[in-house]
């Protein structure tokens, strides 16, 4: 197993059929006929910009473009003006300076959250990228986006749990109950923001496995 410069794992032509993840041999693709002396770009397979990666994307920086990216933004906003319009929690208030302290907040948990789980996975060398492949049928790649969401490879490319998430995940939403105010720093909003989180890297998945199609055939005409 070998990593090639973008950052992804290789061997000699493996291919995951139980999840459908393509990855290269030294000599091409062979598992689809192809050979890596065939002209013009092949793109196959690509990684999530997160976690333990190659050159271009250390995991320290890749990680945190979660923390900024189009996806999380939205997010973001969304709760937050969500939270605002519901006036929870009551302590901030119903208007823009809540909607500010509800978006710090809520950014301040995923970095927190993020931190943790890069943290902890360097140590047993946990990658949390996800892995899209265009090729697979639609209802494989809706499950690889569910599978993901608990699985991550190793040092050596094999699916492992992700227990860097596991424990990043709660943990950070238990963790910032001591900067929360009163009523949002019980143990049922800190279960309740867990479930949140674990949607939230379903929601983040899929997007990283869908946008790229959705961008192609509507922006790119």
């Amino acid at each position: 197993m070998v990593q090639n410069r973008c950052g992804n794992y290789e061997d000699e032509g493996k291919l995951d059929r139980a999840h459908g993840s393509v990855w290269p041999g030294r000599h091409g693709w062979p598992a689809l006929g192809l050979s890596s002396r065939s002209p013009g770009p092949l793109a196959v397979v690509s990684a999530r910009p997160a976690g333990r990666a190659g050159r271009e994307a250390p995991r320290g920086d890749g990680r945190h473009e979660g923390d900024l990216g189009a996806q999380s933004l939205f997010v973001g906003l969304w709760t937050a003006g969500l939270g605002t319009a519901r006036n929870h929690p009551y302590q901030y208030g119903p208007h823009w300076d809540g909607f500010a302290k509800r978006y710090g907040i809520r950014f301040s948990g995923v970095a927190a959250s993020n931190t943790i789980e890069a943290g902890l996975g360097a140590i047993w060398g946990e990658d949390p990228r996800y892995v899209r492949n265009a090729l697979l049928p639609f209802k494989k790649r809706i499950g690889n986006v569910f599978w993901y969401s608990l699985m991550a490879r190793n040092r050596n490319g094999r699916l492992m749990p992700a227990y860097a998430r596991y424990i990043a995940i709660p943990g950070n939403n238990f963790l910032s109950n001591t900067w929360r105010v009163g009523s949002d720093a019980t143990t049922s909003a800190a279960l309740a923001r867990t479930g949140y989180g674990i949607l939230s890297v379903v929601a983040g998945n899929a997007w990283y496995e869908f946008w790229p199609d959705l961008k192609g055939r509507f922006f790119n005409k």
